[in-house]
This record gives structure tokens, C-alpha cells and sequence, in this order.
């Protein structure tokens, strides 16, 4: 597996910092105070365990185990790096362990056994099992992995499965049942060559059975050419695809084919092959990171192509992704004992048809395209369509319950449809569609302070991560010296590095002074000031935003945010019908974003302001592709006091109301109340918030939500990005003093869809 040496540097540090590794343990009980330690503990705990003793189903009941799976790997086929070690695996398996949980909010324990023998390891399986409610198994190599993962299912009653085997079959079939229908082939006739007879070769060939495909019309190859009956020493599962067909080799086997499947290398399927295979042919080259057939290649090849690969920067990625976390979560919820094939095929057509939906506009906007639809670019849904939370895993459970392998079946399924989008949450997952979203279309943002090592950083991996196009201000000198340190290497390509007060910028620095001066010389702005002022980064910044020459500013990191804030307010000003501008502060929260405002501008708003920074924070989140549901809040609810920081809330709900009815807001009410729907429905069933998840705060002064989003950052560990200003008329933003670099990273993916979304 190529890596370059940057990227291997960083991975390292990735890896390393602040702490080693990627997943930890959280508890989830209070452990406070001695009453506390005591029930958690000794000799409170007893009190579970003999629950247990009596019923060890009760494990369930008083445990982490039916939301625990174990990610266990031998380390015999990581990746495409091979047989390297059990302990080089476990930066993997923590990675799957991360999967799980940003996906499917499932934890997980990554179990590294150094075991090579196949008895002894599944042994040592069975040792362990009673820990966890699932295991997935995880880069073990044929054939090994067959008998592994059959022997396992067979003597343990609780879910498992080898993702390497099925999870690519599973998203692979989904592929091919709507590649089929897109090109109107029928599946029961189609041909099919397999290139590969690895773990996930067979497993794709199998469910491809499963979903209809008629095994005499498959042909797979190994490296050493066409599983042929009469060849010798084929494995059994080898041989149960073996043809007596007379080919020998992929040049053979390929012509008049329907469908390519690749699970083996780069580069092997050939243009002149490609052009031997049926009409409208599929294919499925599925190496990586070179898929058999080059991407770009197969369709300048023919123009009759449907074509999925495994990576993301091409149409129809067939991604594990999209497969196990849910399939694990449905199983888990009923406490299936089993991963059967019905339930892997529920999985199947799940995926199938939930491509076939007209496509949320939240994906379009993530994935940087104008309107999805189902067809030859997409038939297989994109990993970060939050429509997967509730679809895969229903199917999965419903599967579950009818092939009878539920222990605890689910009646209610509407109910556990909410469920399941209640876990999704995941602000961090959210913050990785936007930064997606970013890199579709990267813009010119402008670093104010780009000769602080800390916001040089930013840049750096803003440019990297293809997030934006930066423009670096300061001491030219200082800046490349510490380009030069972090290895900051731009190439001349899309890095611009200018010194406000340097000579090589005076014509620019002339004629933004006369344009500011034109625009400032009625308010006490003299030209000389003019021409001053433009020596300061942030003036100089602003206006480069103004004039064009850039799309975004990012500034904020060295001064207080009133000295910042002043020349912005000067040069860009307000956009057209807004009355003020405000500040929203986006918190990750596990729940999902949420956001704070007004943070940073308004002090003492009044009832018009509150209406006003309500719908701003209103048009901002509908920027971000998420319906906004807002709360005004108070320290009263509805009413239960006539102070005027409570009656100037109700003024702001009633004006919004009466002017923007399709927004969902409500209040004055408590934050306990806007945040808890069991609370709200209990005692205020009349309030617009019943049943829409609250995603916006408004509070009734500056002090309030500065303090609140600050206290959430630190002590919840939350992360925040802000603030974002609103009501400007560029893309125009300021971090906090002193800001950590992932934090003006987060900022510069806003500002970037911020000025995305201006453009259009």
C-alpha cells in the first residue's frame, strides 16, 4: 500500500497525539461521590451478578454487552499489506472500532489475538465471547477465514460475521440488483466473470446466488488463471465455482461477459479486453487504491459502461461502510444470535432501494452535486446519507425477527425507526460532510496571522485536505521559514504569501486605500487613514474579500474580537435587508450539531433583535442542507413570568410567528424543556417543539450564551466552531483569541461553504 512520506508523517502524529490511539473507554454512569462508587462497585455490584447467575440474559439487562461488539483480527490480511503481525493490525482495528461508533454508535473492544492456528484461534473466540454482544471479524486470510468464521457461527449464538467476506458482497449485490435495472438486464441471465477467489471473492459469488444469478453463468480466475474442474488442488470453496467452460485465462473468459467483478489488482483488465464484453456492460473494479481498470481508462473506452469502484472520488463506490455497522446495529437490537443470510440479503435490497429514493438535498449539498439520481452514476447510496441509520438496520432487525433468530423481537417498528435516527447524532460526522462539501469546490480565503505558527498550521491542512485555496499574510520572511519548518509544501500552487507593509504590495495597498477612503470619507475618514490603515492585515484582508481577490477571510487568532470585528464591520459591512449582524456557535455534540447564538455581537439584544438573530441562525442552518427547529431561551417558560428579560422573548416569537410562520420556533422557555421531548410533551403539548428535534438556541443576552457554549467546550469536551458571523455581506469570520488549529480549520470549512453557497 502506497503512502507518501508527508502523509506517513502525519498519519504518525495522528495517531500519537494529543494521546495514542483512536477509541478509549467513557463511563456512562455517575461516579462521583462514595454512594455512587458503592452501587458501581463493591458491594453494590453483587447485586447484578446474582441477577445474572440466575438468568444469564440478564447480562443484557445490567451490562454493556448487547451494545458491545468485539473487532478481533489475527493480523494475516491487513489491508492490502498483508501478513504483517498481530500487533501492526491493531491501528486497523481501532479504525473499525471508530467506524462502528461514529456510524452506528456501537462500542467496541479491538481484540488482537496472536494466533495463527485456525483451532487455537477459534478457541480463544469462544473464550471470549460471553464479553460481547457481537464480533466482527476482521483481516484474516483465506482460506482460513472460511473455516474460522463457519465454526464460530455455528458454536456461538450471538451475532457474527467476517466484514472482509460480506460486507463487500453485501454492497456489491445491492450494486448489481440496480445495475441490472438501470440497464435492463435480467439478473437470472446475465454472465459474470470474478477476478479474484480470495475471502471476498467467494462471498460476493455466493450472495450473488442468493439474489438470483444462475452459478453455470460465473467464472472465477485466480492468479494462476480459470478455476476449471479438471485443474488440481482447488479448495472446496474454490472449487465450488470451478467451470468445465473451455477458457483459460481473463482474455478468454471476458468475452461476451455482462459484468466484471474485480477483487484482486490493479491494472488487469485491459481496453481491448473491456471492449470484448456484452452491450452495456458492468464493471466492478473494486482493487484498491487502482481499481483492474483505471477509471477515467474504461470510459474513454466505451461510452456503454456502468462502472463502480472502491474509491470515493469516483460515481458508485462500493464502500464497507454502508454495510456493517448497520447490520450489526439491527442484529444487536433484537439480540439475534446469528448473522444469516436472510438478514445479509434484507441488508441487500435495503441498500437497493434506498438508492432508488429521490436523493435528500443534504447529500447533494455534502457530496458537491447539483441532483443526485438514481442511474448509471448512482446505484449504490453515499456513505454519509443519514437515511442509512434508519433504513439498513430496520431491514436487518426485521429480517431477524422473521427468519426467527430474534431473541428479543421488536413490535413497534415506527418507533424503533426514531430510535434509530435518535443515535445517529454524530456533530463530528456532520462536520466531515461539510468538510466534503468544502473540498467540491475549494475557495480563496485569506489568514490574517499566517506568520503564527498555530494558524500557519491551519492553512496547511486547509490547502492539504483540498478545503481551500489560502492566501497567507505577514512577514513574507517569517512565513516561509516556518513553511519550511512543518513542511509546508505549496509548490506555488494555490498558496499566495503577501506582506501588507511590503513594497511589492504598494500599488494594491494604494488602490485599496482610495476605494476605502471613498467609501469611509464621510464618516470621519481622511486619506491618509486610509492609506494607514491599509498597511494592518485585517483592513488589507477585508478588502482584498471586498474587491474580489479573495472569497473568504479568516482572522481573530493574536487580538480580542472587538479590535477585529471593527474593521470588517468597516469594509464589508452588512449584507442587503439585514438590521444587525450576529454570531452562532456551532457545537459538535454527540447528538448532532447544535447551534448557540447570539455568542460574540449582540450584548443586550431586544425583542426585534432576538427575531432578527433568530432568523439569521435560521438561514444559516438551511445553508448547512439541515431544517433549522429553534428555541428562544429563558429562565421561565411560556409565560410564567412577566420580567422583561422573559416578556422580550415572548414579543420575538410572536413577530416570528407573524412574519417567518414556516420556520419552527417557540419559546421563552427553559433549555432543559427545548432540549428534552419527554419533558416538553409532558407539560407543554402545545408548544411548536413537540416532536422536532431542537438544533438552535437563542438566549436573551450575549453574557448568557458566551458563557453557556464556553462552560459545553470545556467541560462536556465539545467541540466548537465559531463564532460564525451572520448577516455580513462577504464571508467573513473570527476565531477566538488564542484558538487551537482543528478549531480554525472547522472555521475555514464554514467560510468556505459560506462562500460557496454566496456565489450561487
Amino acid at each position: 500500500m502506497a503512502i507518501n512520506d508527508k502523509l506517513y508523517k502525519e498519519a504518525l502524529q495522528y495517531h500519537q497525539l494529543p494521546v495514542p490511539g483512536k477509541i478509549s473507554v467513557v463511563p456512562i454512569k455517575k461516579h462521583a461521590t462514595q454512594r455512587d462508587l458503592a452501587l458501581a462497585y463493591s458491594p453494590g455490584v453483587a447485586a447484578p451478578c446474582l441477577e445474572i447467575e440466575k438468568d444469564p440474559a440478564n447480562a443484557y439487562k445490567y451490562t454493556s454487552k448487547g451494545n458491545l461488539v468485539a473487532v478481533i483480527s489475527n493480523g494475516t490480511a491487513v489491508l492490502g499489506l498483508g501478513d504483517i503481525g498481530t500487533l501492526a493490525g491493531k491501528p486497523v482495528m481501532e479504525g473499525k472500532g471508530l467506524l462502528f461508533k461514529i456510524f452506528a454508535d456501537i462500542d467496541v473492544f479491538d481484540i488482537e489475538i496472536d494466533e495463527k492456528d485456525p483451532e487455537k484461534f477459534i478457541q480463544i473466540v469462544k473464550g471470549i465471547a460471553p464479553t460481547f454482544g457481537g464480533i466482527n471479524l476482521e483481516d484474516i486470510k483465506a482460506p482460513e477465514a472460511f473455516e474460522i468464521e463457519r465454526r464460530l457461527k455455528e458454536e456461538l449464538d450471538i451475532p457474527l460475521m467476517h466484514d472482509d467476506q460480506h460486507g463487500t458482497a453485501i454492497i456489491s449485490s445491492a450494486g448489481l440488483l440496480n445495475a441490472c435495472d438501470v440497464l435492463g438486464k435480467k439478473i437470472g441471465e446475465i454472465r459474470i466473470v470474478v477476478n479474484g477467489a480470495g475471502a471476498s471473492a467467494i462471498s460476493c459469488s455466493r450472495l450473488y446466488k442468493k439474489i438470483g444469478v444462475n452459478p453455470n453463468n460465473m467464472i472465477m480466475l485466480d492468479s494462476k488463471g480459470v478455476l476449471r474442474k479438471d485443474r488440481p488442488g482447488l479448495t472446496a470453496e474454490k472449487l465450488e465455482f470451478a467451470t468445465d467452460i473451455d477458457v483459460h485465462d481473463l482474455d478468454d473468459a471476458i468475452v461476451g461477459a455482462d459484468m466484471f467483478l474485480g477483487l484482486s489488482k490493479g491494472d488487469v483488465l485491459k481496453p481491448e479486453m473491456l471492449k470484448k464484453m456484452a452491450p452495456n456492460p458492468i464493471v466492478f473494479a473494486l482493487a484498491n487504491p487502482n481499481p483492474e481498470i483505471e477509471y477515467n481508462l474504461a470510459m474513454s473506452t466505451r461510452d456503454d459502461i456502468l462502472m463502480a469502484t472502491g474509491r470515493s472520488d469516483y460515481p458508485n463506490q462500493v464502500n464497507n461502510v454502508l454495510g456493517f455497522p448497520y447490520i450489526f446495529r439491527g442484529a444487536l437490537d433484537v439480540r439475534a444470535t446469528t448473522i444469516n443470510e436472510e438478514m445479509k440479503v434484507a441488508a441487500v435490497y435495503a441498500l437497493a432501494n434506498l438508492a432508488k429514493q429521490p436523493v435528500p438535498e443534504a447529500v447533494n449539498i455534502t457530496y458537491g452535486e447539483k441532483h443526485l439520481e438514481f442511474g448509471r452514476d448512482y446505484i449504490i447510496p453515499k456513505p454519509f446519507d443519514t437515511r442509512l441509520i434508519e433504513v439498513v438496520p430496520l431491514a436487518v432487525a426485521k429480517a431477524a425477527v422473521e427468519s426467527g433468530v430474534a431473541k428479543e423481537p421488536i413490535t413497534d417498528w415506527e418507533k424503533y425507526r426514531e430510535q434509530l435516527a435518535e443515535r445517529l447524532g454524530g456533530g463530528s460526522k456532520w462536520m466531515k460532510q461539510m468538510v466534503n462539501r468544502a473540498k467540491q469546490n475549494p475557495k480563496r480565503v485569506v489568514f490574517a496571522e499566517a506568520d503564527q505558527l498555530d494558524v500557519l498550521k491551519a492553512a496547511q491542512i486547509a490547502h492539504e485536505e483540498g478545503i481551500a485555496k489560502p492566501i497567507l499574510l505577514g512577514d513574507v520572511d517569517i512565513i516561509k521559514s516556518l513553511m519550511a519548518e512543518i513542511s509546508f509544501d505549496s509548490d506555488g500552487k494555490d498558496v499566495i504569501v503577501l506582506d501588507p507593509k511590503s513594497d511589492e504590495q504598494k500599488e494594491r495597498r494604494d488602490k485599496y486605500s482610495n476605494d476605502y477612503w471613498e467609501k469611509r470619507q464621510r464618516k470621519g475618514v481622511k486619506r491618509y487613514d486610509a492609506q494607514s490603515l491599509m498597511r494592518e492585515r485585517n483592513y488589507f484582508g477585508a478588502m482584498m474579500v471586498a474587491e474580489g481577490e479573495a472569497d473568504a477571510l479568516i482572522s481573530g487568532y493574536t487580538r480580542s474580537y472587538a479590535n477585529v470585528i471593527k474593521p470588517i464591520m468597516e469594509v464589508i459591512g452588512r449584507k442587503e435587508g439585514a438590521k444587525r449582524i450576529a454570531a452562532t456557535n456551532l457545537m459538535l455534540t454527540p447528538k448532532g450539531p447544535l447551534f448557540l447564538s447570539d455568542t460574540a455581537v449582540n450584548i443586550d439584544p431586544n425583542a426585534e433583535d432576538l427575531a432578527c438573530i433568530s432568523k439569521m441562525t435560521s438561514d444559516t442552518i438551511q445553508m448547512f442542507g439541515i431544517k433549522p427547529v429553534i428555541a428562544l431561551l429563558s429562565y421561565s417558560n411560556f409565560g410564567t413570568s412577566d420580567h422583561e428579560l422573559s416578556t422580550k422573548i415572548a414579543k420575538a416569537i410572536s413577530m416570528l410567528h407573524e412574519k417567518h410562520p414556516e420556520i419552527i420556533v417557540d419559546g421563552e422557555i427553559q433549555a432543559d424543556f427545548a432540549l428534552n421531548q419527554d419533558m416538553l410533551q409532558d407539560r407543554f403539548p402545545f408548544s411548536k417543539l413537540v416532536g422536532n428535534k431542537v438544533n438552535a438556541l437563542i438566549f436573551p443576552g450575549l453574557s448568557s450564551a458566551n458563557i453557556a457554549y464556553k462552560i459545553l467546550k470545556e467541560l462536556n469536551d465539545i467541540d466548537s466552531v465559531g463564532p460564525i458571523l451572520m448577516g455580513l455581506n462577504k464571508s467573513v469570520h473570527i476565531v477566538q483569541l488564542g484558538a487551537r488549529v482543528d478549531e480554525m480549520v472547522n472555521m475555514t470549512t464554514i467560510a468556505v461553504v459560506d462562500a460557496q453557497q454566496r456565489s450561487k
